[in-house]
């Protein structure tokens, strides 16, 4: 991000208004760049940028493209470290140096905001107890109070999820695309938050988010729905297919904001936010728009709504920025998303299967983009090694 091109909140500007609504923009994306050159510091300043989330697939093109690591990369290299141990220790460094710049919106905002995520392995999406240990690690490595680990929500995140916030450790779930799983995460969340305040931790510590996929369901199902358009069918139906693109991904958004207003009208919610608990926000995550024909802020102005949270690329934050209209529009949407949901169901196309399919995709393109970056620092050691076997 060029720091002549950041976006600017101006008093009446679009990400003012969205910050009146209620909704937090956190930004999906992190490098040296970014953090040595003050333009994160200018992000929080001038756009209200809340906070900071990251993944393998964004810190693999970080370091891939990045000079700036190479210096760290071959101070690490004489001490014989491997690849793995090689990121994580960039990893840390960069999350640390964010956690320090969002310090101020993390006390100014009481704990709400100002957060920064680091993920576990991709390795060990299948596997509960290899992501706690990894996790509890990370959380002390990193000593910021205002990290959250991410968590992706498998079978083997969810007793995970519940097992770190238990322990006082955010918790930042991620690869939600069914709202079944959301749910399941939701009270993942509250059965550690429960847990937690029995053993006397305070629940106002501890945050969490749910980062609920979006544009990869438009992705997919639009897919669905334009082989069918193409087989031939009559004039009618065709018309009927066309409705449905670019509806599939906010429908389901905003079916699973639903879900989390009825879990906040409940009482076990409501004891716990008594006791000062901080409800676990729904952060609509992959919103920038894949499909050239919508608009580039089709999943921002879709998506407003109190209690929420948006993590966006740096190309949508400036769109946004730029020609985004910030108005509410979650909770009023719910009797159109069913409608959809209805329509897709009486064309046999059903959402279950299509986000069963992009968590495994998910999953593994996380873990494609983190052999990559192993592989880039990996041939950044060589050279490295050998240079110095050679001296």
């Amino acid at each position: 991000m060029a720091s002549q091109n950041h976006p600017r909140a101006e008093a009446d500007s679009p990400l003012t208004r969205l910050s009146r609504l209620g909704q937090s923009i956190w930004l999906d994306y992190i490098d040296r760049r970014l953090l040595q050159g003050g333009e994160l510091d200018r992000l929080i300043a001038q756009a209200h940028l809340k906070g900071l989330t990251s993944n393998p697939a964004i810190f693999e093109k970080a370091v891939g493209t990045d000079p700036a690591y190479q210096k760290d990369i071959g101070a690490l290299a004489k001490n014989g470290a491997g690849p793995e141990a090689v990121f994580e220790q960039l990893a840390i460094a960069d999350i640390r140096a964010a956690a320090d710049a969002l310090d101020g919106v993390y006390r100014e905002t009481g704990r709400r905001d100002g957060y920064v995520s680091l993920e576990v392995s991709p390795r060990l999406a299948f596997d509960s107890a290899g992501t706690v240990a990894q996790a509890r690690r990370l959380w002390q490595a990193v000593g910021r109070d205002n990290l959250m680990v991410k968590v992706p929500a498998t079978e083997a995140g969810l007793p995970a999820i519940e097992a770190l916030i238990a322990e006082g450790i955010n918790i930042n779930a991620t690869l939600l695309f069914s709202r079944d799983m959301y749910r399941r995460v939701a009270h993942a969340w509250l059965s550690g938050l429960e847990r937690w305040a029995t053993h006397g931790g305070d629940p106002g510590r501890v945050a969490s988010v749910a980062s609920f996929f979006v544009s990869r369901i438009d992705s997919a199902v639009d897919a669905l729905l334009l082989s069918r358009i193409e087989s031939g069918q009559d004039p009618s139906a065709q018309a009927a297919l066309r409705s449905l693109l670019g509806k599939a991904a906010v429908a389901n958004a905003r079916l699973a904001y639903g879900h989390y207003q009825a879990l906040m009208s409940g009482e076990r919610w409501q004891r716990l936010a008594r006791s000062g608990a901080q409800s676990q926000r729904l952060l609509w995550a992959s919103t920038g728009t894949k499909n050239p024909a919508y608009s580039d802020v089709l999943y921002v102005e879709s998506l407003i709504g109190p209690d929420t949270v948006n993590t966006v690329p740096p190309a949508t934050l400036k769109a946004f920025a730029d020609h985004g209209v910030a108005e509410e529009r979650l909770r009023d949407g719910s009797e159109a998303a069913a409608r959809v949901m209805e329509a897709l169901s009486a064309l046999g196309i059903s959402l279950d299967e299509v986000t069963e399919q992009l968590l495994d995709e998910g999953v593994r393109l996380f873990s494609q983009a983190y052999d990559k970056l192993l592989a880039e620092i990996e041939a950044q050691l060589t050279p490295l090694r050998i240079s110095g076997q050679e001296r």
